[in-house]
């Protein structure tokens, strides 16, 4: 396959696992950055702030950007991006929480390879 017969277009999933050691704290920077994003229109910062108060997992999604992740990499540009935060339930120990655990990636491409598949 050359260069021209490749997309271009790159997908990064990153999942991460915080730990809230101080809600208070996360909110109230929540809260600071709502009050003075002059993207969040003032119709829709009582909203905003009402969900960070009531919801850390809501809060963190105010304060991480994944913009910020690759504003910095040269060669690229971001054309879409989105995330979600949600509270749950954490057992590092549990093989569901396998981080070398392959989701899907390249051996499942390949396996389609070796089929004729792909």
């Amino acid at each position: 396959m050359n260069a021209e017969d490749t997309s271009r277009f790159v997908r990064l999933r990153v999942e991460l696992v915080l730990e809230v050691e101080d809600a208070d704290r996360l909110t109230k920077a929540a809260l600071r950055r709502i009050a003075t994003d002059p993207e969040v229109p003032e119709a829709e910062q009582a909203h905003a702030e009402a969900a960070v108060t009531e919801d850390t997992a809501e809060a963190l999604a105010y304060l991480v950007d994944p913009f910020d992740l690759v504003r910095e990499v040269p060669g690229i540009e971001l054309q879409q991006a989105s995330w979600s935060s949600e509270r749950i339930d954490y057992d590092p120990d549990s093989p569901d929480w396998d981080l070398d655990e392959d989701d899907g990636g390249a051996d499942e491409d390949d396996e389609d390879e070796e089929d004729g598949i792909g």
